[in-house]
């Protein structure tokens, strides 16, 4: 990828990850796409960078060459929204395509639908072999990020120390007497 970046202080370049970040995630759940599975794409196509260019003339931050994002609606490929909904689109498609078959889904996403149908399956391109099993690293740390979080905002098990017993009696009167020690 080359990219040709504005001047940005580094602050603001991790503000717009983190804006960029939950915008994928909202595409992401709107095109009914697992949001890990986008946001390892888009970290392996640009590091969320939304100006990066490719040798090849892919833009933005999903990378989509111009014939792919006209395909999919996106007029200005640099455009943050424009770009991820136009590569999540992309992605909704080529897992419809290929059943939830993740590794074709996404060799597909680098080497294009006709190169995965050519050898049923990933293509032999050094470069794509390489993206699957980045994508497939960044995926398994993105789930991993993703089920802590989740596990995080649930609360635990209440700790046996703040329970209290309850104790029962029967008074000489026949009833039920409840106290806690």
């Amino acid at each position: 990828m080359v990219v040709v970046r504005p001047a940005v202080s580094p602050e603001r370049n991790a503000e717009n990850a983190a804006a960029t970040k939950e915008l994928i995630d909202r595409i992401a759940a709107e095109q009914g796409v697992e949001a890990p599975l986008a946001q390892s794409i888009a970290l392996a196509e640009s590091r969320y960078y939304q100006f990066a260019v490719s040798p090849k003339g892919a833009e933005g931050i999903m990378q989509l060459e111009p014939s792919t994002a006209r395909r999919f609606g996106v007029r200005n490929p640099f455009d943050r929204e424009e770009n991820v909904r136009g590569g999540v689109k992309y992605l909704k498609f080529l897992l419809d395509y290929y059943q939830g078959d993740y590794t074709k889904a996404v060799a597909a996403y680098n080497a294009g639908e006709k190169a995965v149908d050519k050898y049923k399956g990933t293509p032999p391109y050094l470069e794509t072999r390489n993206y699957v099993v980045r994508v497939s690293r960044n995926l398994a740390s993105a789930r991993e990020k993703s089920a802590k979080k989740t596990t995080n905002a649930l609360p635990g098990p209440i700790p046996a120390e703040t329970y209290r017993l309850i104790q029962t009696s029967v008074g000489s009167d026949g009833r039920i007497y409840y106290r806690t020690p």
